[in-house]
C-alpha cells in the first residue's frame, strides 16, 4: 500500500506556517488586555456579532460542557465566509492553538488565528479529537427526516435567527466549526460523536485577522452525550448550558509588525477565452 501523504504542504513563510512567537505572546499575555465586550448565550439560542482585526475573541464554558456551532464572514463582504472544507485540509480535521479558519473562494486567506484552547484533548484511542471540522451544523430538515418533528432550534435555525439583525438569511448560514465538540470515524469510515470534555472555565480563543461578523449556536444536543437521533433518541436539554463570549483588545506593543493579510493574489482567468 502507498504511505500516506499530507497533500497541502507549505513552503517556508507560508501563511499556513504562522508567526508561534507572535501569536503566543497574544494567547499568553492576558494581563494587559482590554475587554471591550463580554455576554451570554442561552442554552438552545445563537448570537452574531462584529469582532474587528486585531481583536481578540473568546468563547467560554460558563457552567457545563457544551457545544458551540460557529460560523464567520468578512464584517464587510459577507461573500466572503469561513471555507470549512479548506480549513480542515490545511491544517487537520479538529484545529487548536495556531490554526487558522480560512476563507471561501476568491478571497482564501486567514480570517482568524486560534490563539488559546484550554481543552487538552489530543487524538485518542479512537482518533478522536476536539473542535470538530469532519461535520457540520444539525439542521431542521435532517432532524424532521430521522425524527419525523417539526423542531426550530437546531444549529442551522439558530444562526439563521442570529445573523437575520445582520440582513443576512439561511443561504449565508454555512458549515461550521463545531467548538468543543468530540468526533472521528468508526473502522467503517462513519462519523460519530462523544461527549464533550469541556469543564466550567475552558476557552477557545482566537485573533481576528481581518473584520469578522461572527455567530454561534449553542446547540440543542448539549455536550452530546445524549443519543439525539433515531429509534433510541431522548431530549438531551438537561445536558445543555450557555456559553460566555468575550472580545479584547490585545495592548498596542504586542501588535507590532502585523498587517491584516490581503485576499489571494490570484488574478488569472481560469484558462477562460476572453476577448
Amino acid at each position: 500500500m502507498p504511505t500516506p501523504r499530507v497533500i497541502y504542504q507549505p513552503r517556508p513563510g507560508s501563511p499556513i506556517d504562522v508567526d508561534r512567537v507572535f501569536y503566543g505572546r497574544l494567547g499568553q499575555e492576558t494581563e494587559t488586555r482590554n475587554q471591550i465586550e463580554q455576554f451570554v448565550v442561552p442554552i438552545r439560542s445563537g448570537r452574531a456579532w462584529p469582532v474587528l482585526a486585531g481583536q481578540i475573541c473568546r468563547i467560554v464554558v460558563v457552567e457545563g460542557a457544551q457545544v458551540a456551532d460557529f460560523n464567520a464572514w468578512n464584517l464587510n463582504n459577507p461573500r466572503e465566509r469561513f471555507w470549512a472544507a479548506r480549513t480542515k485540509q490545511l491544517h487537520r480535521a479538529h484545529v487548536t492553538t495556531f490554526d487558522r479558519l480560512w476563507s471561501c473562494l476568491p478571497y482564501l486567506r486567514p480570517m482568524l488565528t486560534i490563539t488559546a484552547d484550554t481543552v487538552d484533548y489530543p487524538l485518542d484511542e479512537d482518533g478522536a479529537g476536539c473542535h470538530d471540522l469532519l461535520g457540520t451544523r444539525c439542521d431542521p430538515y435532517v432532524h424532521k427526516m430521522l425524527n419525523g418533528e417539526e423542531f426550530d432550534y437546531c444549529c442551522h435555525s439558530n444562526l439563521v435567527r442570529a445573523v437575520a439583525p445582520y440582513h443576512l438569511d439561511e443561504s449565508d448560514v454555512h458549515d461550521v466549526l463545531n467548538i468543543f465538540q468530540v468526533t472521528g470515524l468508526t473502522t467503517d469510515d462513519r462519523y460519530f460523536v462523544k461527549p464533550s470534555p469541556a469543564r466550567q472555565g475552558d476557552y477557545f480563543e482566537f485573533f481576528a485577522e481581518i473584520d469578522l461578523l461572527c455567530a454561534i449556536s449553542t446547540c440543542p444536543q448539549g455536550d452530546l452525550s445524549v443519543q439525539a437521533w433515531g429509534q433510541d433518541a431522548d431530549d438531551p436539554i438537561d445536558t445543555c448550558h450557555p456559553l460566555g463570549v468575550e472580545i479584547y483588545q490585545p495592548h498596542p506593543g504586542l501588535m507590532e509588525g502585523w498587517q491584516s493579510p490581503p485576499t489571494s493574489d490570484y488574478r488569472g482567468i481560469h484558462g477562460l477565452d476572453r476577448p
